[in-house]
């Protein structure tokens, strides 16, 4: 059964042989791979990832691998060790006045 991504990929890579004027042929000898190889990427039929990679790195799509596995620069469990702790406002504090009582002590009980 033929996945659709491998029907895609197997067509943009005929698409991207064909504008270089390249044959399956040259192709599967360049990329050192068997001309089936070829003709079964082409087709969605699957083959390896190392016939893949082949056939890419001799039509000079290597970035192409990039879009497959982008570099991760952080994964998401460092960002939650790595952020800061939450710092909460808080009410201010009501000011206290301090009375005096009638000897002239000062009352803090207010």
């Amino acid at each position: 059964m033929k996945n659709n991504y491998e029907v895609i990929l197997g067509e943009q890579l005929r698409d991207l042989r064909v504008r270089q004027n390249i044959s399956q042929q040259v192709l599967a000898e360049r990329a050192c791979i068997a001309l089936n190889a070829v003709k079964n990427l082409e087709a969605g039929n699957g083959s390896t990832v190392s016939s893949l990679l082949q056939v890419l790195h001799t039509l000079g799509k290597e970035s192409w691998i990039q879009t497959l596995a982008p570099t991760v620069s952080i994964s998401p469990m460092q960002m939650l060790k790595q952020k800061p702790k939450r710092q909460r406002a808080s009410k201010p504090k009501p000011k206290v006045k301090a009375k005096t009582n009638s000897k002239g002590k000062v009352n803090r009980n207010v």
